[in-house]
């Protein structure tokens, strides 16, 4: 350990943390906590408590500050997505639950769009479910069968289906079916926009947009559901009894939703905004350089900037302006093409792009 901390660092190990210019991926180690979170899990490691107590409550204050049923707490979001359809399945019934994910006799057929197929499907069939997939309403009312368990929609393929979400989740409501999105890395606005379509519940990562725990999740939804939800997760003796969320998260996460809810999400925008504005500015000092701002999908809700050149006369692709940038001091990662780079500020902090500006300027000065 290093000779002035009694505990080890990244140095220590030989990592190199980095300026974040991409977002919120899980394998970048997602985002930076806020400290209002730090100090929460700080706090929660101080004393015991009973897990299902301090669930059930912290639930209960997650539904004022967002304005729906009930909260739940998970280890993660990809955790969510196995807890939520374990209760679609098993429900709150004990001897269903040990079951899992042994489901014969059991409902276990998820009805989804085919867009919305996008690679988190272990999360969902873990619990011993398949997917039944469809892409027309009628196809969707076809579709149902004594077997059904849930419909599944991910957040950002919701406008890319033929179905839209309301449409789904009044489908499940005709035939008893609830409905479930899986909306990672996606604003967790209150009043909520998936729960006032009609679904039952809707989840989202705790170290994301929220800036919580990254080990967190959070679900927001129809009280019994999330209730069952818990019974087939941890600390329980089910199948989602791997996905342990301690103390320090749950707590964490509160915070978390405790900061989002008076956050200046105004002037957070402004703020990436000016950042962009400082790196396009030193970009496009060099010939050929150009900048643009896009706005962004449902996920890593921030402006996005593009950095685009001619790699013939500049005499570096994209691809290597990023792979000089990651190698040096301090160490930035980026999204690099054949003929630019792109920049999300999302998860930089103060100070980040003047630090940018200043590599990227010697990087296309080739110094």
């Amino acid at each position: 350990m290093s000779a002035d901390s009694t505990f080890p660092t990244y140095a220590d190990l030989g990592i190199r943390p980095f300026i974040n210019c991409i977002g919120t991926i899980t394998t970048l180690s997602g985002s930076l906590a806020l400290p209002e979170v730090r100090q929460a899990m700080n706090e929660a490691a101080t004393g015991y408590v009973k897990i299902a107590e301090l669930m059930d409550a912290v639930g209960r204050r997650i539904a004022e500050l967002m304005q729906c049923e009930y909260g739940l707490v998970t280890a993660g979001c990809a955790a969510a997505l196995t807890q939520v359809t374990a209760a679609c399945v098993a429900g709150d019934d004990p001897e269903k639950i040990a079951r899992l994910p042994d489901t014969e006799g059991l409902k276990d057929e998820i009805i989804v769009q085919k867009s919305h197929r996008v690679g988190y499907d272990r999360a969902v069939t873990a619990v011993g479910t398949r997917f039944i997939e469809v892409e027309t309403r009628e196809e969707l009312e076809a579709a149902y069968s004594d077997r059904t368990a849930m419909i599944f929609i991910f957040g950002d393929a919701a406008e890319r289906g033929q179905i839209s979400v309301a449409e789904m989740a009044a489908s499940g409501h005709a035939r008893g079916v609830p409905s479930f999105v899986d909306a990672a890395a996606e604003r967790p606005d209150a009043p909520n926009w998936y729960l006032e379509q009609g679904v039952d519940a809707v989840a989202y990562s705790g170290g994301k947009c929220l800036r919580g725990p990254q080990a967190s999740g959070l679900v927001l939804g129809r009280k019994a559901l999330l209730q069952a939800a818990f019974l087939n997760g941890c600390p329980h003796g089910s199948i989602g009894r791997p996905m342990k969320v301690g103390k320090e998260e749950i707590m964490g996460l509160l915070a978390a939703v405790e900061q989002w809810v008076v956050r200046d999400h105004q002037a957070e925008w402004q703020e990436w905004e000016r950042r962009l504005a400082v790196i396009s500015e030193a970009a496009t000092a060099f010939t050929t350089v150009e900048t643009s701002i896009s706005q962004p999908g449902r996920s890593n809700v921030a402006p996005h900037l593009s950095i685009s050149w001619d790699a013939g006369q500049l005499g570096l692709s994209g691809s290597e302006v990023a792979v000089r940038l990651s190698s040096g001091e301090p160490r930035i990662e980026l999204g690099g093409g054949e003929n630019g780079i792109s920049i999300n500020p999302y998860m930089m902090e103060e100070g980040d792009a003047e630090q940018v500006a200043q590599r990227l300027t010697a990087v296309l000065s080739n110094t």
